[in-house]
């Protein structure tokens, strides 16, 4: 089962700020929420989880020719 995340959640597991949550959604890199009402959204944990692993991938494919 998938569990839906409120944005204090959400928040807690990127270490984004609100701001940047929505800014990145405008931009199309990060999951949108779906809607639960009116005035509610949550995010599909899997969604999260995988942007987080995405981003994970990511970083670890610049920093290889990065002399450390």
């Amino acid at each position: 089962m998938n569990k839906l995340l409120r944005l204090p959640k959400v928040i807690d597991r990127t270490g984004l700020s609100k701001s940047s949550i929505y800014a990145f959604i405008l931009a199309g890199t990060f999951p949108k929420p779906i809607s639960l009402g009116e005035r509610a959204v949550a995010w599909q944990e899997s969604d999260i989880s995988d942007w987080i692993e995405k981003r994970i991938t990511a970083s670890k494919t610049v920093t290889k020719g990065v002399a450390r």
